[in-house]
C-alpha cells in the first residue's frame, strides 16, 4: 500500500522529470535556433587578415549531421584612408568582369552608394582586380560567389576601409534579423564590424538571407548571373560546402566606367 506520503514524493519527482524536460527542450530549440543564426553570419563573406574563427553549423541543404565549418578572418586594420572621390556622385557606372568563364557586367549607382563605386573605380583603374582569382563558393545556407582578393585567400585588401552605404535598401529585417540578398545582387564582403569593407565582394547567385550589414552596390546581368550559376553547380573544392569553387574562376580584368 503506498502511504500519502510516498504519494506525494512521487508526484514531486514526476513534475520535478517534466521540468526537467521541458527545459532540455528548450535548451535544444535554442541551440538550433543559434546554429542557424551562426550559419547565416559565420558564411557572411568576412574579409580581412589575421587570426581565423571557427563557427560551427549543420548543413540545411544536405541534412548532414556532422558539422561543417566555417573559417571567418578577424578585422584587419585599413593603414592608409580611402581614395578621394573622384566619380560622378550622381551617375550610374558599371563594372566589367572579364571572367574564364565569360563577361560579368556589375550596374552600380554612384547616388547610393558613392564611397563603394568611388573605391571599385580608384582599384579596376590601377588594374588591381586582374588576374584574381574569386576564391570562395558557399553552397549551403548561403550562395555566393567571393572575389576581389589579389591574395586569394580571402586575407587580401588595398589598405584601407570604405564606409557601408545603402544598408537600407533590401528592407526591414525579420524577426530572424536577416533580409533577402536576391540572386543577382553584388554586395561588400567585410570583418563583420561596421565600415570595414575593403576589395572584397561577392556575388549572390541564389536567394540569400543575411544580416543587413554588408553594402548592396550593383546588379549582374543576366548573362553575368548564368555563369555564376554554372561555377556553383560544379560545387566546392574536396565536396565541402565552403570553399574555393572546384571550377576555378580569375578575374582576368576589371573595367569601370560611367553606364
Amino acid at each position: 500500500m503506498v502511504t500519502s506520503d510516498q504519494r506525494r514524493r512521487q508526484l514531486a519527482r514526476e513534475k520535478f522529470e517534466r521540468q526537467q524536460k521541458r527545459r532540455a527542450e528548450a535548451q535544444q530549440k535554442a541551440r538550433r535556433r543559434t546554429r542557424i543564426i551562426v550559419a547565416a553570419i559565420a558564411v557572411a563573406l568576412v574579409a580581412g587578415a589575421g587570426a581565423y574563427t571557427n563557427f560551427r553549423t549543420e548543413s540545411a541543404a544536405d541534412g548532414a549531421k556532422e558539422p561543417v565549418e566555417f573559417p571567418s578572418p578577424s578585422a584587419s586594420e585599413s593603414s592608409s584612408p580611402e581614395p578621394k572621390m573622384a566619380i560622378d556622385a550622381k551617375a550610374k557606372y558599371t563594372m566589367a568582369l572579364t571572367t574564364n568563364h565569360g563577361a560579368v557586367s556589375i550596374a552600380m549607382d554612384a547616388a547610393k552608394t558613392p564611397h563603394t563605386v568611388n573605391s571599385f573605380k580608384h582599384l579596376a583603374d590601377k588594374k588591381y582586380f586582374d588576374n584574381t582569382k574569386c576564391h570562395r563558393l558557399t553552397t549551403a545556407n548561403i550562395f555566393v560567389l567571393q572575389c576581389g582578393d589579389p591574395k586569394g585567400d580571402g586575407s587580401g585588401g588595398p589598405g584601407y576601409n570604405i564606409p557601408d552605404e545603402n544598408l537600407g535598401a533590401l528592407g526591414k529585417p525579420g524577426a530572424d534579423g536577416t533580409v533577402t540578398f536576391k540572386a543577382g545582387t553584388v554586395a561588400m564582403a567585410n570583418t563583420m564590424r561596421p565600415n570595414t569593407g575593403g576589395s572584397q565582394f561577392f556575388l549572390v547567385y541564389k536567394d540569400t538571407k543575411l544580416p543587413p550589414q554588408f553594402t548592396p552596390f550593383g546588379t549582374m546581368d543576366a548573362a553575368g548571373l548564368k555563369a555564376v550559376q554554372d561555377v556553383a553547380k560544379g560545387g566546392v573544392e574536396g565536396g565541402a560546402t565552403d570553399g574555393a569553387p572546384k571550377k576555378a574562376v580569375t578575374i582576368e580584368k576589371a573595367v569601370v566606367g560611367k553606364a
